[in-house]
Protein backbone atom coordinates (compact mmCIF):
# COMPACT_ATOMS: atom_id res chain seq x y z
CA UNK A 1 0.00 0.00 0.00
CA UNK A 2 1.04 3.63 -0.47
CA UNK A 3 2.32 5.52 2.56
CA UNK A 4 -0.11 8.40 1.97
CA UNK A 5 -3.17 6.18 2.59
CA UNK A 6 -1.85 4.42 5.72
CA UNK A 7 -4.27 4.82 8.61
CA UNK A 8 -1.68 6.52 10.85
CA UNK A 9 -1.09 9.22 8.24
CA UNK A 10 -4.85 9.65 7.77
CA UNK A 11 -5.24 10.77 11.40
CA UNK A 12 -3.39 14.04 10.72
CA UNK A 13 -4.28 17.26 8.94
CA UNK A 14 -3.09 17.43 5.28
CA UNK A 15 -0.07 19.64 6.05
CA UNK A 16 1.17 17.41 8.88
CA UNK A 17 0.40 14.26 6.86
CA UNK A 18 2.64 15.57 4.09
CA UNK A 19 5.43 16.29 6.59
CA UNK A 20 5.15 12.77 8.02
CA UNK A 21 5.48 11.27 4.53
CA UNK A 22 8.59 13.37 3.90
CA UNK A 23 10.32 12.38 7.14
CA UNK A 24 9.43 8.67 6.83
CA UNK A 25 12.20 6.26 5.86
CA UNK A 26 11.06 3.30 3.74
CA UNK A 27 12.87 0.04 4.37
CA UNK A 28 12.34 -3.54 3.15
CA UNK A 29 12.82 -6.42 5.58
CA UNK A 30 13.34 -9.98 4.28
CA UNK A 31 11.64 -12.87 6.04
CA UNK A 32 12.89 -13.44 9.63
CA UNK A 33 14.79 -10.14 9.65
CA UNK A 34 14.73 -8.56 13.13
CA UNK A 35 13.23 -5.06 13.17
CA UNK A 36 14.27 -4.37 16.75
CA UNK A 37 15.29 -6.39 19.79
CA UNK A 38 13.74 -6.49 23.23
CA UNK A 39 15.19 -3.79 25.56
CA UNK A 40 16.44 -1.64 22.67
CA UNK A 41 16.11 2.12 23.02
CA UNK A 42 13.13 3.23 20.87
CA UNK A 43 14.08 5.48 17.97
CA UNK A 44 11.30 4.97 15.39
CA UNK A 45 7.57 4.46 14.98
CA UNK A 46 6.91 1.81 12.33
CA UNK A 47 4.07 1.74 9.77
CA UNK A 48 3.46 -1.55 7.95
CA UNK A 49 2.95 -1.01 4.23
CA UNK A 50 3.38 -4.65 3.20
CA UNK A 51 3.75 -8.00 4.95
CA UNK A 52 3.45 -9.00 8.57
CA UNK A 53 5.46 -8.46 11.77
CA UNK A 54 5.49 -10.69 14.86
CA UNK A 55 6.33 -9.65 18.42
CA UNK A 56 8.08 -12.19 20.63
CA UNK A 57 9.33 -12.41 24.20
CA UNK A 58 12.42 -14.43 25.02
CA UNK A 59 11.78 -17.31 27.42
CA UNK A 60 14.00 -19.92 29.06
CA UNK A 61 16.58 -21.78 26.96
CA UNK A 62 16.74 -18.87 24.48
CA UNK A 63 13.37 -19.72 22.98
CA UNK A 64 10.75 -17.17 21.97
CA UNK A 65 7.08 -16.89 22.86
CA UNK A 66 4.75 -15.23 20.35
CA UNK A 67 2.95 -12.26 21.91
CA UNK A 68 1.15 -10.55 19.01
CA UNK A 69 1.01 -10.04 15.25
CA UNK A 70 0.74 -6.80 13.23
CA UNK A 71 -0.34 -6.70 9.58
CA UNK A 72 -0.54 -4.27 6.67
CA UNK A 73 -1.98 -0.85 7.62
CA UNK A 74 -1.08 -1.39 11.31
CA UNK A 75 1.63 0.56 13.12
CA UNK A 76 3.77 -0.43 16.08
CA UNK A 77 6.42 0.82 18.47
CA UNK A 78 4.17 3.63 19.69
CA UNK A 79 4.59 2.83 23.39
CA UNK A 80 8.36 3.18 23.27
CA UNK A 81 8.02 6.37 21.23
CA UNK A 82 5.58 7.93 23.69
CA UNK A 83 7.23 7.00 27.00
CA UNK A 84 10.85 6.57 25.89
CA UNK A 85 11.17 3.24 27.72
CA UNK A 86 13.10 0.26 26.22
CA UNK A 87 11.28 -2.03 23.81
CA UNK A 88 9.20 -4.65 25.63
CA UNK A 89 9.51 -7.36 22.94
CA UNK A 90 11.40 -8.36 19.84
CA UNK A 91 9.85 -7.41 16.48
CA UNK A 92 10.62 -9.66 13.51
CA UNK A 93 9.39 -9.72 9.92
CA UNK A 94 7.37 -12.92 9.71
CA UNK A 95 7.06 -12.53 5.95
CA UNK A 96 8.91 -10.10 3.73
CA UNK A 97 7.77 -6.68 4.96
CA UNK A 98 7.98 -3.06 3.83
CA UNK A 99 7.99 -0.60 6.73
CA UNK A 100 7.92 3.18 6.95
CA UNK A 101 10.06 4.39 9.88
CA UNK A 102 9.23 7.74 11.44
CA UNK A 103 11.98 9.16 13.71
CA UNK A 104 10.88 9.50 17.32
CA UNK A 105 12.23 12.99 17.98
CA UNK A 106 10.59 14.53 14.90
CA UNK A 107 7.31 12.76 15.64
CA UNK A 108 7.25 14.00 19.24
CA UNK A 109 7.86 17.57 18.05
CA UNK A 110 4.92 17.26 15.67
CA UNK A 111 2.65 15.78 18.34
CA UNK A 112 3.38 18.79 20.58
CA UNK A 113 1.72 20.98 17.93
CA UNK A 114 -1.10 18.63 16.98
CA UNK A 115 -4.83 19.21 17.57
CA UNK A 116 -6.51 17.39 20.41
CA UNK A 117 -8.84 15.58 17.99
CA UNK A 118 -5.85 13.93 16.31
CA UNK A 119 -4.43 12.84 19.67
CA UNK A 120 -7.80 11.33 20.59
CA UNK A 121 -7.86 9.33 17.37
CA UNK A 122 -4.37 8.01 18.10
CA UNK A 123 -5.29 7.13 21.66
CA UNK A 124 -8.41 5.34 20.44
CA UNK A 125 -6.32 3.21 18.09
CA UNK A 126 -3.73 2.50 20.79
CA UNK A 127 -6.42 1.34 23.22
CA UNK A 128 -8.00 -0.95 20.58
CA UNK A 129 -4.57 -2.27 19.65
CA UNK A 130 -3.74 -2.92 23.31
CA UNK A 131 -6.97 -4.86 23.79
CA UNK A 132 -6.34 -6.94 20.65
CA UNK A 133 -2.75 -7.62 21.73
CA UNK A 134 -3.93 -8.71 25.18
CA UNK A 135 -6.46 -11.10 23.60
CA UNK A 136 -3.77 -12.55 21.32
CA UNK A 137 -1.41 -12.99 24.25
CA UNK A 138 -4.06 -14.77 26.33
CA UNK A 139 -4.87 -17.09 23.41
CA UNK A 140 -1.18 -17.88 22.99
CA UNK A 141 -0.80 -18.63 26.69
CA UNK A 142 -3.81 -20.98 26.63
CA UNK A 143 -2.40 -22.68 23.53
CA UNK A 144 1.03 -23.15 25.15
CA UNK A 145 -0.56 -24.60 28.29
CA UNK A 146 -2.59 -27.06 26.20
CA UNK A 147 0.52 -28.09 24.26
CA UNK A 148 2.46 -28.63 27.49
CA UNK A 149 -0.38 -30.76 28.87
CA UNK A 150 -0.52 -32.83 25.68
CA UNK A 151 3.25 -33.31 25.82
CA UNK A 152 3.08 -34.61 29.40
CA UNK A 153 0.13 -36.88 28.59
CA UNK A 154 1.75 -38.36 25.47
CA UNK A 155 5.02 -38.91 27.35
CA UNK A 156 3.09 -40.95 29.92
CA UNK A 157 1.25 -42.90 27.21
CA UNK A 158 4.47 -43.77 25.38
CA UNK A 159 6.10 -44.89 28.64
CA UNK A 160 3.11 -47.04 29.64
CA UNK A 161 2.67 -48.48 26.14
CA UNK A 162 6.18 -49.85 25.76
CA UNK A 163 5.70 -52.95 27.91
CA UNK A 164 2.38 -54.17 26.39
CA UNK A 165 3.53 -53.22 22.89
CA UNK A 166 6.69 -55.28 23.31
CA UNK A 167 4.52 -58.18 24.46
CA UNK A 168 2.28 -57.89 21.38
CA UNK A 169 5.28 -57.78 19.06
CA UNK A 170 6.92 -60.82 20.68
CA UNK A 171 3.64 -62.77 20.66
CA UNK A 172 2.99 -62.05 16.99
CA UNK A 173 6.60 -62.98 16.11
CA UNK A 174 6.25 -66.30 17.98
CA UNK A 175 2.89 -66.96 16.30
CA UNK A 176 4.49 -66.27 12.94
CA UNK A 177 7.27 -68.81 13.64
CA UNK A 178 4.87 -71.42 15.00
CA UNK A 179 2.41 -71.14 12.10
CA UNK A 180 4.43 -70.15 9.01
CA UNK A 181 1.49 -70.36 6.60
CA UNK A 182 0.84 -67.44 4.25
CA UNK A 183 -2.30 -66.07 5.96
CA UNK A 184 -0.81 -66.16 9.47
CA UNK A 185 2.38 -64.46 8.30
CA UNK A 186 0.35 -61.70 6.62
CA UNK A 187 -1.82 -61.07 9.69
CA UNK A 188 1.18 -61.07 12.02
CA UNK A 189 2.96 -58.59 9.75
CA UNK A 190 -0.12 -56.35 9.89
CA UNK A 191 -0.22 -56.59 13.71
CA UNK A 192 3.42 -55.54 13.99
CA UNK A 193 3.01 -52.74 11.45
CA UNK A 194 -0.05 -51.38 13.27
CA UNK A 195 1.72 -51.50 16.64
CA UNK A 196 4.63 -49.59 15.11
CA UNK A 197 2.17 -47.02 13.76
CA UNK A 198 0.58 -46.59 17.19
CA UNK A 199 3.92 -45.70 18.74
CA UNK A 200 4.76 -43.48 15.77
CA UNK A 201 1.50 -41.55 16.15
CA UNK A 202 2.16 -40.95 19.83
CA UNK A 203 5.70 -39.78 19.14
CA UNK A 204 4.51 -37.45 16.36
CA UNK A 205 1.94 -35.92 18.71
CA UNK A 206 4.78 -35.38 21.21
CA UNK A 207 6.96 -33.77 18.52
CA UNK A 208 4.07 -31.50 17.53
CA UNK A 209 3.49 -30.45 21.13
CA UNK A 210 7.20 -29.70 21.57
CA UNK A 211 7.47 -28.00 18.18
CA UNK A 212 10.51 -30.02 17.07
CA UNK A 213 9.50 -32.44 14.31
CA UNK A 214 12.38 -34.59 13.06
CA UNK A 215 12.22 -35.88 9.49
CA UNK A 216 13.86 -39.11 8.37
CA UNK A 217 13.68 -38.61 4.62
CA UNK A 218 14.32 -41.34 2.10
CA UNK A 219 13.26 -42.06 -1.50
CA UNK A 220 9.70 -43.40 -1.44
CA UNK A 221 7.44 -44.52 -4.29
CA UNK A 222 4.02 -43.01 -3.71
CA UNK A 223 2.21 -45.96 -5.28
CA UNK A 224 3.90 -48.45 -2.93
CA UNK A 225 3.16 -46.21 0.04
CA UNK A 226 -0.54 -46.09 -0.90
CA UNK A 227 -0.65 -49.85 -1.41
CA UNK A 228 0.72 -50.31 2.10
CA UNK A 229 -1.75 -47.76 3.46
CA UNK A 230 -4.67 -49.56 1.82
CA UNK A 231 -3.47 -52.91 3.18
CA UNK A 232 -3.26 -51.59 6.74
CA UNK A 233 -6.74 -50.02 6.50
CA UNK A 234 -8.51 -52.72 4.48
CA UNK A 235 -10.60 -54.00 7.39
CA UNK A 236 -11.37 -50.42 8.51
CA UNK A 237 -12.65 -49.50 5.04
CA UNK A 238 -14.69 -52.70 4.81
CA UNK A 239 -16.36 -52.17 8.20
CA UNK A 240 -17.23 -48.55 7.37
CA UNK A 241 -18.44 -49.37 3.81
CA UNK A 242 -15.87 -47.07 2.22
CA UNK A 243 -14.58 -47.56 -1.31
CA UNK A 244 -10.94 -46.44 -1.25
CA UNK A 245 -9.05 -46.16 -4.53
CA UNK A 246 -6.03 -44.36 -5.91
CA UNK A 247 -4.60 -43.39 -9.27
CA UNK A 248 -0.99 -42.23 -9.00
CA UNK A 249 2.00 -42.37 -11.36
CA UNK A 250 5.18 -44.33 -10.68
CA UNK A 251 6.99 -41.40 -9.14
CA UNK A 252 9.61 -40.98 -6.43
CA UNK A 253 9.34 -38.64 -3.45
CA UNK A 254 12.03 -37.79 -0.90
CA UNK A 255 9.94 -37.87 2.29
CA UNK A 256 9.59 -39.31 5.76
CA UNK A 257 7.42 -42.30 4.90
CA UNK A 258 5.91 -42.73 8.37
CA UNK A 259 4.96 -39.08 8.65
CA UNK A 260 3.36 -38.94 5.19
CA UNK A 261 1.47 -42.10 6.16
CA UNK A 262 0.26 -40.18 9.22
CA UNK A 263 -0.98 -37.32 7.03
CA UNK A 264 -2.95 -39.77 4.90
CA UNK A 265 -4.36 -41.46 8.00
CA UNK A 266 -5.47 -38.20 9.58
CA UNK A 267 -7.16 -36.76 6.49
CA UNK A 268 -8.75 -40.00 5.29
CA UNK A 269 -9.96 -40.99 8.78
CA UNK A 270 -11.67 -37.60 9.03
CA UNK A 271 -13.41 -38.29 5.71
CA UNK A 272 -14.51 -41.76 6.86
CA UNK A 273 -15.92 -40.35 10.10
CA UNK A 274 -17.79 -37.67 8.14
CA UNK A 275 -19.67 -40.42 6.26
CA UNK A 276 -21.20 -41.27 9.66
CA UNK A 277 -21.53 -44.98 8.87
CA UNK A 278 -23.35 -44.41 5.58
CA UNK A 279 -20.35 -45.33 3.44
CA UNK A 280 -18.84 -43.38 0.58
CA UNK A 281 -15.93 -43.08 -1.80
CA UNK A 282 -12.41 -41.72 -1.17
CA UNK A 283 -9.96 -41.36 -4.03
CA UNK A 284 -6.30 -40.29 -4.08
CA UNK A 285 -5.04 -38.75 -7.33
CA UNK A 286 -1.51 -37.51 -8.06
CA UNK A 287 -0.25 -35.27 -10.87
CA UNK A 288 3.28 -34.23 -11.77
CA UNK A 289 3.59 -30.42 -11.59
CA UNK A 290 7.22 -29.74 -12.64
CA UNK A 291 9.11 -29.46 -9.33
CA UNK A 292 6.14 -30.60 -7.22
CA UNK A 293 3.84 -33.58 -7.04
CA UNK A 294 0.23 -32.52 -6.51
CA UNK A 295 -1.73 -35.06 -4.46
CA UNK A 296 -5.50 -34.74 -4.19
CA UNK A 297 -7.55 -36.61 -1.58
CA UNK A 298 -11.19 -36.44 -2.66
CA UNK A 299 -14.33 -37.69 -0.93
CA UNK A 300 -18.05 -37.47 -1.64
CA UNK A 301 -19.05 -36.81 1.95
CA UNK A 302 -21.19 -34.00 3.39
CA UNK A 303 -18.32 -31.49 3.41
CA UNK A 304 -16.52 -29.67 6.20
CA UNK A 305 -18.85 -27.53 8.35
CA UNK A 306 -18.72 -23.86 7.40
CA UNK A 307 -18.08 -22.91 11.04
CA UNK A 308 -14.59 -24.47 11.10
CA UNK A 309 -13.38 -24.07 7.51
CA UNK A 310 -11.50 -20.83 8.16
CA UNK A 311 -9.56 -22.32 11.10
CA UNK A 312 -9.46 -25.98 10.07
CA UNK A 313 -5.66 -26.26 10.33
CA UNK A 314 -5.50 -24.57 13.75
CA UNK A 315 -4.90 -26.85 16.76
CA UNK A 316 -7.94 -27.92 18.81
CA UNK A 317 -10.45 -27.10 16.05
CA UNK A 318 -13.03 -29.90 15.84
CA UNK A 319 -16.73 -30.24 15.12
CA UNK A 320 -19.23 -32.96 16.00
CA UNK A 321 -16.63 -35.65 16.76
CA UNK A 322 -16.89 -37.50 20.04
CA UNK A 323 -13.44 -37.65 21.58
CA UNK A 324 -11.91 -35.53 18.83
CA UNK A 325 -8.83 -33.52 19.86
CA UNK A 326 -8.74 -31.18 16.88
CA UNK A 327 -5.05 -31.97 16.30
CA UNK A 328 -5.30 -34.20 13.22
CA UNK A 329 -5.30 -31.53 10.51
CA UNK A 330 -2.89 -29.33 12.49
CA UNK A 331 -0.35 -32.18 12.68
CA UNK A 332 -0.90 -32.95 8.98
CA UNK A 333 -0.19 -29.33 8.06
CA UNK A 334 2.95 -29.21 10.23
CA UNK A 335 4.26 -32.41 8.58
CA UNK A 336 3.64 -31.13 5.03
CA UNK A 337 5.26 -27.76 5.79
CA UNK A 338 8.25 -29.53 7.37
CA UNK A 339 8.71 -31.17 3.95
CA UNK A 340 8.65 -27.69 2.33
CA UNK A 341 5.24 -28.52 0.91
CA UNK A 342 1.81 -26.91 0.98
CA UNK A 343 -1.68 -28.11 1.89
CA UNK A 344 -5.10 -26.57 1.24
CA UNK A 345 -8.66 -27.74 0.69
CA UNK A 346 -11.98 -27.06 -1.00
CA UNK A 347 -15.24 -28.22 0.48
CA UNK A 348 -18.95 -28.15 -0.30
CA UNK A 349 -22.04 -30.17 0.55
CA UNK A 350 -21.01 -32.61 -2.21
CA UNK A 351 -17.59 -33.45 -0.79
CA UNK A 352 -14.13 -32.27 0.18
CA UNK A 353 -10.81 -32.26 -1.67
CA UNK A 354 -7.48 -31.79 0.10
CA UNK A 355 -4.64 -30.70 -2.17
CA UNK A 356 -1.04 -31.43 -1.09
CA UNK A 357 2.04 -30.24 -2.96
CA UNK A 358 5.29 -32.07 -2.15
CA UNK A 359 8.73 -31.48 -3.72
CA UNK A 360 9.81 -34.21 -6.11
CA UNK A 361 12.90 -36.26 -5.28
Amino acid sequence: MELEVHQFISYFEPEQAAQLCQMAILESYPEQKVVFEEDEVPDFLYLILEGQVEFRKKTAYDKYHLVAIAKQNDFFGEFGVLDGQPRSAQAIAYTGAVLAKIPREKLMEMLDNTKGSVILKLLGYIVRHLRATTAQYINQMVYQEKMALIGEMVNTIIHDFRSPVTGIQLASAMLKETHPDEDTIEWCDIIQAQVKRMLGMAEEALEFANGNAVLKKQPVKLRILLEQFEKLNRIYFKDTHVNFKFDVPEILLNVDENKIMRVLQNLISNAVEAFNGNGGCIEVIAKNKERFLEIEICDNGPGIPEAIRKNLFDPFVTHGKRGGTGLGTAIAKSIIEAHNGEICFQSSCKGTTFCINLPLA
